[in-house]
């Protein structure tokens, strides 16, 4: 790792989700930037902050979804984007395969769970 920690832009329109996950960027020692609720937001944000990487909730507040979002950030920005979720169906989790995502992790889910798909995901955007 650098000398300045990985930035990670979250994206989750539950505020408490939000904080708990944003508490543990910072303790896992990452720069967390956000969080911001909807889709339009988070492909505003990912322009203006360029962060090193992105975690995505898949159903956002708006007329955007995660998916949607974490395409247009890929095709613009060619940023990274794990996906997070607490509907893990079949059809969600292909559909969010197709926006070719640097992974996915299903909610609830551990710190050291969110420490591997973050190591995972800048190693290999």
């Amino acid at each position: 790792m650098s000398l300045n920690p990985p930035r990670i832009l979250l994206v989750e329109d539950e505020a408490i989700i939000a904080f708990d996950i944003f508490m543990q960027l910072k303790d896992l020692g990452y720069d967390a930037v956000g969080p911001v609720k909807t889709g339009e937001r988070a492909i505003e944000a990912a322009g203006h902050l360029r962060p090193d990487l992105i975690l995505m909730d898949i159903h956002l507040a708006g007329e955007m979804d995660g998916i949607s979002a974490a395409q247009a950030i890929r095709t613009q920005f060619d940023l990274p984007c794990v996906f997070l979720s607490a509907f893990d169906g079949d059809a969600t989790r292909e559909r969010a395969m197709l926006a070719k995502p640097s992974g996915y992790l299903t909610k609830p889910f551990a710190e050291c769970d969110l420490r591997t798909v973050i190591e995972d995901a800048l190693a290999n955007p």
